[in-house]
This record gives C-alpha cells, structure tokens and sequence, in this order.
C-alpha cells in the first residue's frame, strides 16, 4: 500500500472591494506613494468597509469560491480550519461559525493563531490529520480583517496591512504528491517586538487602553525586519538542503508577503529568480494569515501537477518556518 501524503485539491479566495491606495493614505497620514513603494512593494490594499462583518465574512466567502470551484460537497467536510490573528469574537470559534455558514455540518472546526505564520502552521496541522489517515477532507482558511486592529494615524503599520481571505482543501493523495516536509520554528522572546498589547489576560480591555491606543497592533519595524529577513532566508535555505534541491529543482517560492525586501532577500538566499517567485503585495498588502493560499489562488492557473513549491513565513511571537509541497493538480 502506497504511503498517504496530504495534497492539496482545491483553492478559493476573497478579497474586499473597496481599494485604499497608496495616494489615499497620503491625505490619512504623512506619507508618499514612493516612501511606501520603495520600502515595501506595495501600491494597495483592500479593506473591509461593511459594518458588522468581521474575519468570518472573508472566511465564509474564500470557503464558498473553493466549494464552487470544486463541486464540492461542503457536508463531505471534515474539519474545518481558521488560522486568523483577528477572531470574530474573543471566545466563541470563527471556524466554528465558518463551518456552519457553509453547509459543513459533518465538520469541527476550530482557530489557528501564529500570527503571519497561521496558515503555514495550519497547513501542517490539516496534513498531519490526512497522513494520519483520521480524515479525508480537510479545509483550511487564512482569514484576517487586519484594519480592524490597524491605527491609521501609525504611518508604521497603516501602510502594509489589508483584508483577505484565501482557502485550500487538503485530501489524501497515494501519487508521493503534496506536503512533503516542514520546518517550522517559534521564539516567545519576540513577542515585545510584534503585538497588541491590550485586550488580552494580561491587560484587560479599560478605557484607560482605548485611550492609549492599545488595542492596535504595535511594531517594531527595524526589529521585526531583522529576525523576518534572517530567518525566513534561513528556513528555506534549511528545506531545500534537507530535500536535496537545487534552484533548479523550485518551480515556486511561495513567500508571505510582508515586504518586498524581505522577499528578494529569501529567493536571493535560495538563489531561486525572481520569476519563480510568486508576488501580489503590490494588490493586497500584507494580508497577514490570507497570503499564502491568496497567492496560490493568484497563480493556480500557472502551475502545473508535480510542481515543486516552497513555503516560507515569519510572523508575530515570533513565529516562522518554511514547507515543501509538491502540487497535485
């Protein structure tokens, strides 16, 4: 019997339709399109404008374009995955809801949070649980309203973020395609340097912090930039080593999209060109746990079946890694 791999069959997406660009932010904040451009790649973001829709609402449409796509059957489902850093409520599961809101009645369901590494984290959850052989169809949803949790009178962080949602059904495949290995690493010690600060056990919601302006997300860019380049470079340098592949060997770098820099410097560590990386913050911005599967919804049309992809992640906590994927379809 043929060892069981966990392959990915099926890819969804949604994204907001208002766009907030660049020469938007510069009436917001005291910032120019080409400060932003040249330090990050990015020209625009999409933003979730509607009262009272929350990460749920991207999660729900990502899941209901993949099932559509597919013909899939949502009560087929197993389980369920949200890897979000913006829960729709602090208690109650946003998977919990998602899996309701989409017919998988069959599923549990449950959050994933790492940060900007949540989908790369929950990829290696899902495939665990087909490799295991417990479930047969496993969806996972990188879901974040970043601009709920984003000031935009902080010109730091007001620039990268914007809202998405990216999907991907994981299934057992018996071909030796889909994830083939994983490195994922985490350092509490970062958590300084990346975080909300309030809201949490520590500091509980007061008006003292609303007034402080706790509750947004806070960054130390040089910092976080740092540890990003350093260890999203070093991760992937690490897979390919430990998988025997050459430059040759990557048809795609698939790079959280966090900063361009950060980017080139880990196809460069790599030695992968530039055009077999697969980009699109110049769209969206940071979209924080919806890059990846957004980027595999970009450039589904572009791959082909055995294709080797790369994974690579840095985010919050701090958390990073990388995963080698060979794509089924």
């Amino acid at each position: 019997m043929s060892k069981i791999t966990a392959a990915i069959t099926a890819v969804g997406a949604y994204l907001p339709e208002h766009v907030l660009t660049n020469k938007m932010l510069e009436e917001m904040v005291d910032t120019n399109d080409e400060w932003i451009t040249t330090r990050t790649g990015i020209k625009e973001r999409r933003i979730l404008k509607e009262e009272g829709k929350g990460t749920s609402f991207l999660a729900i449409k990502a899941a209901e374009d993949l099932i559509q796509k597919k013909g899939l059957n949502p009560e087929e489902i197993d389980l369920v995955l949200v890897a979000t850093a913006t829960p729709d409520l602090p208690v109650a599961s946003t998977a919990a809801y998602v899996a309701s809101n989409i017919g998988a009645t069959n599923a549990f369901a449950y959050d994933l949070q790492a940060a900007c590494s949540s989908f790369l984290y929950g990829m290696s959850t899902a495939a665990s649980y087909i490799e295991a052989g417990r479930y047969k169809k496993v969806l996972l949803i990188g879901a974040d309203k970043m601009s709920s949790i984003i000031d935009y009178t902080d010109r730091a962080t007001c620039i990268i973020f914007g809202d998405g949602a990216g999907a991907v059904l994981f299934e057992p495949n018996e071909e030796g395609l889909g994830l083939q290995d994983e490195y994922l690493r985490s350092d509490g010690q970062g958590r300084d340097f990346l975080r909300i600060e309030a809201g949490g056990s520590i500091l509980p919601a007061s008006e003292e912090t609303v007034k402080n302006k706790q509750h947004y997300v806070f960054q130390d860019g040089k910092t976080v930039f740092k540890f990003a380049v350093s260890n999203m470079a070093d991760v992937s340098a690490k897979i390919m080593e430990r998988n025997n592949l050459t430059k040759e060997d990557v048809q795609w770098l698939v790079p959280h999209q966090a900063n361009m820099r950060i980017i080139n410097a880990t196809a460069n560590r790599m030695g992968v060109d530039e055009s077999k990386v697969m980009i699109n913050i110049d769209k969206y911005g940071n979209t924080t746990s919806a890059t990846l599967p957004l980027l595999l919804n970009d450039y589904e049309n572009q791959l082909k079946k055995g294709d080797n992809l790369v994974f690579a992640a840095f985010g919050g906590g701090f958390t990073w890694g990388s995963i080698y994927l060979k794509w089924a379809y």
